[in-house]
């Protein structure tokens, strides 16, 4: 494992991950290929929006085609057509996120039943760790125990403590070549519990850890307290990575508290419900006011939707349910969030961060509040 941090600006990190399949420059967001593919968009684009790394999961290619078929098929990469650096979640938060189909959970695993036919299901972290060495991802994240916010103190210790021991299984189980092993922290919000787990878990020899066990239901304000004094207690030699944060304010936040990697659906997401990501706010697509508006979605931007189109024809094709639309959305949201994260990144290097920051806050904190959609 290669991770060199090469420039800071107070808390706020600028470094390169080298992996099997490429080099990922932090702060790096990743875009969200769920199924082995980030939605609508060919590997190739996601690929010149600007994105290092793609996130596939684990938990829903398990069951859907299943890792042996991938593994057959030459792996994760050949089969996704994107041939650069991919990180597999461990499917943990697709288990802990759907509580109403847990059966059991012990210290050897969690039993549980598959979303997609209601089979029974048992995932270990020696499973987690076979899955997603057959997958053959570049990064691996380690099964964990994931609490929404709000858990009674007994279960977040008890989360901390399983976590723990499935760390330690985990860190000894196989791994394919090159593939590089995250571990994750929990402990919600609490100071000694968020402290023990990273005590113990950054005692273990992985590549990486991440903050998981947060953007799970607490406030923003919390999230970023949480953050502050959390993130300087993880290994300045290691990449460190936030769990599901993809808003415009929200990864500037996190990078200013020293976060080099994180990942969210939201832009994707976004897109599909007809919206776009600018410096102006969010701008709702149905709304009637942009029937005839020449404007591009963003004149920043140089994404294909705002080089080639005007918001009056993105709004036809998304009302019209055009899958254009929507790709076109997609193709701009992700690039947005793509671009933000590089000029972040350089205004590190430049030792200028925190004077970025606060403009771009500022530009977002001061867009007008969206219309109501009135299609």
């Amino acid at each position: 494992m290669s991770y060199r941090v090469l420039a800071s600006d107070g808390v706020a990190r600028a470094g390169v991950l080298e992996t099997a399949h490429g080099t990922i420059r932090t702060p790096a967001f990743m875009p969200v290929g769920t199924k082995a593919t980030v939605k609508s968009l060919h590997p190739d684009e996601v690929r010149a929006l600007g994105a290092d790394v793609i996130l596939g999961n684990s938990y829903h290619l398990h069951f859907r085609p299943g890792e042996r078929v991938i593994e057959a098929l030459g792996g994760l990469h050949a089969f996704s057509g994107w041939s650069g650096p991919i990180l597999t979640d461990s499917g943990g938060f697709q288990v802990f996120s759907l509580r109403d189909t847990i059966a059991a959970l012990d210290a050897d695993g969690v039993t549980f039943r598959s979303v997609y036919d209601g089979a029974e299901a048992r995932f270990t972290p020696e499973g987690a760790a076979e899955i997603q060495r057959r997958l053959g991802s570049d990064i691996a994240m380690c099964l964990d125990v994931c609490l929404p916010a709000g858990a009674p103190r007994a279960e977040l210790e008890s989360a901390v403590q399983t976590t723990t021991l499935w760390a330690q299984r985990q860190v000894a189980a196989p791994r394919a070549t090159g593939q590089l092993r995250f571990a994750i922290t929990q402990g919600g919000t609490s100071r000694d519990l968020r402290a023990r787990s990273i005590d113990e878990v950054t005692a273990l020899p992985f590549d990486g850890y991440a903050l998981g066990g947060l953007a799970v239901g607490e406030s923003r304000e919390e999230l970023l307290e949480c953050v502050e004094w959390a993130a300087p207690l993880l290994p300045e030699a290691r990449p460190r990575y936030f769990m599901g944060i993809g808003d415009p304010e929200g990864i500037l936040e996190v990078v200013t508290r020293g976060i080099d990697m994180f990942d969210c659906v939201l832009p994707t997401r976004t897109a599909r419900t007809g919206s776009a990501l600018t410096w102006d706010g969010r701008l709702n697509l149905r709304n009637a006011s942009y029937r005839t508006d020449p404007r591009p979605l963003d004149p920043e931007c140089d994404c294909p939707a705002c080089e080639r189109y005007s918001r009056a024809a993105i709004r036809h094709f998304v009302t019209q349910r055009e899958m254009l639309g929507l790709r076109l959305l997609s193709l701009h949201n992700l690039r947005f969030v793509l671009d933000l994260t590089a000029r972040a990144r350089a205004a590190i290097e430049r030792g200028t961060f925190a004077a970025f920051r606060a403009e771009a806050l500022a530009r977002l904190a001061g867009a007008p509040e969206e219309e109501p959609c009135n299609s």
